[in-house]
């Protein structure tokens, strides 16, 4: 099973915001168990580092990352995703990129506390909680 993690989720164990943390914690837990099985677009690592570093700074957002890519893997996406992105029935461009990547990646579902946003996706959205009983060995 490949799982896309949307940005808010990675923010929420980067920055420790609860009632979330422990939910999104356990399915990058997931992740880390199984390497491969987890994966960002492109755009996300740069949503990361901007917006974990003016929390925490950019030493420690640096560190998450680099963290974070020993199993975790970056979507393969290119012109050819980015106009799949600006095609889909979504009215937010980045949900659209996000989408975008996950079908590059083959992925299974995308995890994000926002599954609304994701309503025009062709792959399912799910939110940590809900993600939790459909992994194995969870």
């Amino acid at each position: 099973m490949i799982l896309l993690l949307d940005c808010d989720v990675l923010l929420d164990v980067a920055l420790n915001r609860q009632p979330h943390f422990d939910d999104s914690r356990s399915i990058l837990d997931w992740c880390e168990q199984h390497p491969g099985a987890g994966v960002v677009a492109w755009h996300t690592l740069a949503n990361i580092f901007y917006i974990f570093s003016k929390d925490s700074g950019a030493a420690a957002a640096k560190e998450f990352i680099e963290d974070l890519l020993e199993f975790i893997e970056v979507a393969a996406v290119q012109t050819a995703q980015a106009k799949h992105a600006l095609a889909l029935a979504m009215p937010d461009f980045e949900d659209g990129l996000q989408v975008a990547a996950a079908v590059s990646a083959g992925a299974d579902f995308i995890v994000t506390r926002n599954v609304g946003d994701y309503a025009g996706s062709p792959i399912a959205a799910r939110t940590p909680t809900t993600m939790r009983p459909l992994l194995p060995g969870m």
